[in-house]
Parts: structure tokens; C-alpha cells; sequence
């Protein structure tokens, strides 16, 4: 089956980000001239989702509301003829009955966000992206994964190689063989000591899945930080189904970070028509004051 659906997880706090987040769900912090939330929502878009599920909490309405008519707005811009911003506030807007909503109520962990979308869902692959990370590529990320799925089948996971030095602060994947940017895997290490570590391909916040994570995710106990951690069915699924990795050519951003939030903001700013040239000659201000 095509993979159709996709879920994004955004009911969490954004505790990384405060006081920021105290008044704006993390997902709407502008990167350039856009919500983060809208980049990854186009990279889904590009792969050929055709349904986006948002798994919210509360205080999570700005992201419902961003992704709707806004009528006061647009007809103000119809009104004083600014076509070009009425042109991509409407291309903001996901089309009639390509969107759900549905709500975990208590912060239970990845996998429980993941499970909560289960009915929307149903008996076939889906995407997750997890909104924290915003990837630049073309094709986008999952654009890239899903070409490799209608190949393969199974079960895939995006990988991005990270410095050695560095993997004990990644959950990185343990490969068994590759071909090309495929990789067949046999397990994931949460964070391994540097000479323990089974790779330097270091997880990156997309997946696509089989619909049989539902029931193991359903009677899945509480893992690491006392939550229901996806990646602990993910290595239940894999005893029975295969599972792949797949090096995406592209370059990821941490946005639930502070200093990673600020990297997508000026990569982006560097990479937009409009403000290129005043990003490059910030950048140039800045560097010479170092």
C-alpha cells in the first residue's frame, strides 16, 4: 500500500525553548516568514501524504487555527490588493478533510502520541515526523523515503551521519548491510558510549511504519523517562518485520533547541530570495565582531 497518512506529534511543552513557548506552542516559532510547523507539513506534502494527523494537547489551538481560512485576513488583503501575501497565506491552508485533530491528553511519551492517531490511521503504512526537526533537501526527507519504500516495503527510518566523537548523544541504528543510501538494520543503541557504538547513523525524526506498531504500542510499558517510548516497539516490530535505514541527503535542524532553533533560522534566511543578501551581510557583521 501507498503511504498516504502522517502523523505529527506536537502536544509537548517545548520545556527546551521556554518562557518562549509559555505563550506559543513551539511549533508556530517563525523560522524566517513562516511557522516551523508549515516546513514540515511541505516536506509531507512533497512525499504525497494525503492526510496529515496533528496529535495536540492543550493550548495547542494556534496550530488548528493557522492551517484554516483566516477571513478577516484574507479579505483585508483582497481589500488593500496585496496579492503576493495573499498568494502564500493561502498556500498555507491544507485543503477540506486533509487534516485531523485529535488530542493526547496527557504527556505519556512519543509512542503514546503516536498511538493516539491509531483510528485515523487504520490497517495501513503511515508516516511520522516529528516537528521538532526541520530538514532542508530536494526531495524533501520523506519524499526521499518513501521513493525507497515503494521499493522495498517494510519499515524505514531516516539516518544522518553524525562525527564519531559525538554519537553518545544520539540514538544511532545498528546496520547489517547497505545498498546505495538503503541500509538493512538489526537494531537501534539509545545514546551508546563511543567505543560501544554499532555506527555513527544517528535517527532523525521520521519514520515510516506498519500499522501492527498500534498493538504493540497499546500494551507498550513505560521505557525510558517513565513514558511509552516509540523506538521500544519499534524494536518489538522488528523481530517479526524488516526494518530499514535510510541516509536522506539533506541537512536537519533541531529547532527544540535554542541554538539549534537560531541554525534554521539563519540557514533559512541564507536560502530565501528575500533575505539572502541582508542575511549574508548580518552574518558578515557579526563574524567580524567575533
Amino acid at each position: 500500500m501507498r503511504v498516504k497518512k502522517a502523523v505529527l506529534p506536537v502536544a509537548g511543552f517545548g520545556t527546551r525553548v521556554l518562557p518562549a513557548t509559555k505563550a506559543i506552542p513551539k511549533e508556530m516559532l517563525p523560522v524566517v516568514d513562516r511557522p516551523a510547523i508549515q516546513y514540515v507539513v511541505d516536506e509531507a506534502l512533497e512525499a504525497g501524504i494525503e492526510h496529515i494527523v496533528f496529535v495536540t494537547g492543550r493550548n495547542k489551538g494556534a496550530i488548528e487555527d493557522y492551517f484554516d481560512h483566516s477571513y478577516e485576513l484574507e479579505e483585508a488583503l483582497v481589500a488593500k490588493k496585496k496579492d503576493a501575501i495573499l498568494k502564500q497565506v493561502e498556500q498555507s491552508r491544507l485543503p477540506s478533510g486533509a487534516a485531523s485533530f485529535t488530542r493526547q491528553q496527557k504527556p505519556l511519551g512519543l509512542g503514546h502520541a503516536v498511538w493516539c492517531a491509531r483510528d485515523i490511521i487504520g490497517n495501513e503504512p503511515f508516516a511520522v515526523l516529528l516537528p521538532d526537526v526541520i530538514v532542508k533537501g530536494k526531495p524533501s526527507c520523506l519524499a526521499q523515503m518513501v521513493a525507497a519504500y515503494d521499493k522495498v516495503g517494510g519499515n524505514i527510518v531516516a539516518v544522518d551521519p553524525v562525527p564519531e566523537e559525538r554519537v553518545s548523544s544520539y540514538g544511532v541504528i545498528a546496520p547489517v548491510e547497505r545498498d546505495g543510501r538503503l541500509i538493512r538494520m538489526s537494531g537501534m543503541v539509545e545514546k551508546p558510549p563511543v567505543e560501544s557504538a554499532p555506527s555513527n547513523l544517528a535517527i532523525t525524526g521520521r519514520y515510516i511504519l506498519q500499522p501492527e506498531i498500534f498493538d504493540l504500542l497499546e500494551n507498550q510499558g513505560k521505557g525510558a523517562g517513565g513514558e511509552i517510548q516509540l523506538t521500544d516497539s519499534m524494536a518489538t516490530l522488528m523481530e517479526s518485520q524488516e526494518f530499514y535505514a535510510y541516509e536522506f541527503e539533506g541537512a536537519p535542524y533541531d529547532c527544540g533547541s535554542k541554538v539549534g532553533y537560531f541554525e534554521a533560522v539563519l540557514a533559512h534566511a541564507l536560502d530565501n530570495e528575500e533575505t539572502a543578501a541582508g542575511a549574508r551581510e548580518l552574518v558578515k557583521k557579526f563574524a567580524a565582531e567575533l
